[in-house]
């Protein structure tokens, strides 16, 4: 077991935590979740004994072994890849070094022998005579190929360093495992190996994560930070979130029935018991759901976002027309012969396995960069709003946030006063003095909710975003994604975020060195689709 007693942490006014009493029991997986600042990853640091808090205590069961994802990728540099993996079992590592220390003696003495044949009998319990093997299969099953073992952490990419990192943390079965961000870096195939990973693990699991996807399909348990506290609720991240808004609802119809309230919310428990029976940690989520009462289920206190597009005009036949469209940087071919239209109802994901490919076909479509070939030809009806992934360009003055706003008014507005302004911005959650904040200081998430603000005051009947889900908080993530499945003009997307392309997309265009894939189809059926996989591999 894992334990915080009284767990008082504050830096000067700011109290991020006051009295927090929680514990975490072997064959959960606690997904961490809270505004960002909330202290989540702070939270994990005081776990790990890296931060001291102002008062209380950690307390493991004694003999139990916790590991943590690092999050420095240099801290390694001067150890290959695979002894950075064997050091995260801390024990066999030390016990690994004695051995070898003594073993390299050139005058081996009988003690020296005795304390070889003890350390032999300690590396043997801990798994250390196939400690090299199972290190190397858990770096493959994380994408990275035999050529890398032996290579110096400094000389591999820095996307492989995060996977090596992840190994490290995972290897030797701890008993106790925090990870704060564990998919960053990591494409869709090792995403899906972690969740079968994390799902099959039975001792406990505190994961810090913004992808929706892989909250619910690791995670047992939610531990909500909140107003300086940490509640722990049953399920996953979508039954925390439709649960708590369910009880909201309830809490404000004064004139529904107890007994109906209570009748609609044992259905919603006995609904999610039946799904969780399907999902990957099917039993233990399943026992759970079917442990949980009434009483356990909460409305939540978090502020979502309002993110509302509203086209002025419906979009006519003309939509877009892309013939031809290539491009390639450095030398290095991202797309080529990229030809399709949009039509009526199109929500589209784009995708490739080349991260820039994306980025570069939205810019060019937005007139932002240039093709190296072929047309591309708007409809006359559309008025379109781009989300980009950076966003650094549109932030290099020292405006406050209502002069910022201003700029971005279009012509057709004649009445963009204060409170005009006021509105957009207080939709993403800008409220009082907050409107007089310079933009030069923003963090990345408030960036992101100005860029959104910006987009709704266009009334845009498309819109086009590059990872959407960037430096945004579960709350904001969720408010968008709702936001762009209501939407009733066209949408193109792409995200690292898996459930906001299953939601959100009705159609899928990837695109390759040698032309593209156009599927009429969800996200998940597109990744499951065999005729799909058979083209991936020939096109690439």
């Amino acid at each position: 077991m894992l334990s915080a007693r009284n767990i008082t942490l504050a830096y000067g006014k700011r109290v991020l935590f006051d009295e927090v009493n929680i514990n975490f029991v072997k064959g959960n997986c606690y997904g961490v979740i809270g505004a960002n600042g909330a202290g989540k990853s702070t939270f994990l640091k005081i776990l790990s004994g890296e931060i001291e808090p102002n008062k209380g205590s950690v307390e493991i069961t004694p003999g139990e072994r916790m590991a943590i994802l690092k999050q420095n990728q240099f801290e390694f540099d001067e150890q290959t890849v695979l002894n950075t993996v064997l050091m995260g079992h801390k024990k066999m590592w030390e016990v690994m070094q004695e051995r070898e220390k003594i073993y390299s003696l050139a005058d081996f003495s009988e003690e020296d022998g005795i304390r070889a044949g003890e350390l032999e009998a300690e590396f043997g319990e801990m798994g250390g005579y196939t400690a090299d093997s199972d290190a190397a299969t858990m770096i493959s099953n994380l994408g990275i190929s035999e050529d890398f073992h032996y290579s110096l952490m400094k000389d591999i990419p820095s996307n492989l360093k995060v996977r090596v990192l992840l190994a490290q943390a995972l290897f030797g079965n701890p008993d106790i495992l925090l990870l704060d961000e564990p998919t960053n870096g990591l494409d869709l195939e090792t995403i899906s190996w972690l969740e079968n990973f994390l799902a099959d693990y039975e001792n406990i699991v505190l994961v810090v994560s913004h992808d929706r996807h892989f909250l619910d399909a690791v995670c047992t348990h939610v531990a909500d930070v909140d107003k300086q506290k940490i509640k722990i609720y049953t399920g996953n991240y979508t039954f925390w979130y439709e649960s708590s808004q369910l009880m909201a609802r309830q809490l404000s119809d004064r004139n529904k029935k107890t007994e109906d309230k209570r009748a609609a919310l044992l259905e919603f428990i006995a609904r999610f018991s039946a799904n969780a029976s399907k999902s990957k940690q099917a039993t233990s989520r399943k026992k759970a759901l079917e442990k949980l009462t009434i009483e356990e289920i909460q409305p939540s206190n978090r502020k979502y976002p309002g993110i509302i597009f509203q086209p002025q005009r419906e979009v006519g036949n003309q939509i877009l027309n892309v013939e031809n469209l290539k491009k390639s940087v450095d030398g290095r071919k991202l797309f080529d012969k990229v030809s399709f239209s949009v039509n009526k109802g199109d929500k589209i994901a784009f995708v490739s396995k080349d991260p820039l490919a994306v980025s570069n076909f939205f810019d060019i479509i937005n007139s932002e960069t240039e093709a190296d070939g072929g047309k591309v030809e708007w409809g006359t009806t559309i008025t379109k709003a781009y989300l980009p992934v950076e966003n650094n360009k549109f932030f290099t003055t020292t405006l406050n946030l209502l002069e910022w706003l201003r700029q971005y008014v279009p012509a057709n507005v004649t009445d963009a006063d204060e409170p005009f302004l006021r509105g957009f911005l207080g939709k993403m959650l800008f409220s009082g003095d907050d409107i007089m904040k310079k933009t030069s200081v923003l963090s990345g998430g408030e960036k992101v909710r100005c860029m959104i603000s910006r987009m709704m005051l266009q009334n845009p009947n498309l819109i086009i975003l590059d990872q959407p889900t960037n430096h945004l908080d579960l709350e904001s993530i969720q408010s968008f994604n709702d936001g762009c499945i209501t939407f009733p003009g066209i949408v193109l997307l792409s995200s690292h975020d898996h459930t906001f392309m299953q939601t959100v997309a009705n159609r899928v265009i990837e695109l390759t060195p040698n032309g593209i894939i156009d599927r009429l189809m969800t996200f998940d059926e597109y990744l499951e689709d065999e005729r799909v996989k058979f083209l991936r591999q020939e096109m690439y």
